[in-house]
């Protein structure tokens, strides 16, 4: 690889699937911190005719998959909800194209996820999961190198953050004046059943021991603030424990500040000349 090759990977083009709280946070702080490298040369939406003020200069409305056909992009990333993945995953990696999934849920659908990797070994492209809301996820992922016996996912939220959810049917969300498990289960169960609240239970299945084995607990605590989350794990490797409380997103009590910020993580990573 020559020197100008290398430092043409310095640059990304990346097209973003959604135009919601998450995506939006991510433009914005990637703006704020002056990462005028990594351009958003596309943004998929359903009404492309609506008015968009806070859109990307470099980047223009499209509408389905088969649009990113002739763009030139480095990477698809996804964050308009579960039933985006596969047609925009296809797209993009049937394209030779790095797909990042947000909506981890969508892995609930184990055929779903093998037509996906298919595609990518046939194109030489990957599919990148970020750690979304949760910390150390390398660590869980580096441990799972050895035999894991056990991972347990905790995942505790204010009342607000399970309205409009399946959490309304178990608990009584308004009454609460202590903090109440209403759903203990696997975490195919607790994504499949929560997708919007419960996908990081994706992330750290993937990590550790699968979505079978991984038990995943979700609470509703009036005394809390944040969106917090618990991992215990124990294994040859030894002990794990990861705790971290996350501020909500302003504009979606149901994700985590830490989601999108993981996506900025990830993106600058890839054009820096130090990842961490």
């Amino acid at each position: 690889m020559s020197v100008s090759e290398r430092t043409s990977r310095r640059h990304l083009r990346v097209a973003i699937v959604g135009w919601g709280a998450i995506a939006r946070r991510v433009v914005a702080l990637l703006a704020e911190r002056g990462r005028g490298e990594i351009a958003f040369v596309a943004v998929a939406v359903r009404d492309t005719a609506a008015s968009r003020p806070d859109l990307p200069a470099s980047a223009r409305l499209i509408a389905e998959p088969g649009d990113l056909t002739g763009l030139d992009i480095d990477l698809v990333v996804e964050a308009a909800g579960r039933a985006s993945v596969e047609p925009w995953g296809q797209a993009a990696l049937s394209a030779g194209r790095d797909f990042v999934v947000s909506s981890t849920s969508a892995f609930c659908d184990d055929a779903l996820m093998a037509r996906l990797v298919a595609s990518a070994d046939h194109t030489g492209a990957q599919i990148v999961v970020p750690p979304g809301a949760m910390g150390g996820i390398d660590a869980l992922a580096a441990a799972a190198t050895l035999c894991l016996d056990t991972v347990e996912h905790t995942i505790v939220k204010p009342p607000a953050a399970w309205r409009g959810t399946a959490a309304e049917t178990l608990v009584d969300l308004d009454g609460l004046n202590r903090a109440a498990i209403f759903f203990s289960g696997t975490a195919r169960q607790a994504a499949d059943r929560f997708p919007q609240n419960a996908n990081v239970a994706v992330i750290s299945a993937l990590a550790g021991i699968g979505l079978d084995r991984t038990r995943v607990s979700l609470c509703a605590d009036p005394a809390a603030s944040r969106n917090g989350h618990r991992i215990a794990a124990g294994g040859a490797f030894g002990r794990l424990d990861i705790s971290i409380d996350n501020e909500p997103l302003a504009t979606n009590p149901k994700s985590s500040e830490m989601t999108a910020l993981s996506l900025v993580r990830l993106l600058e990573n890839r054009v820096r000349a130090l990842v961490r």
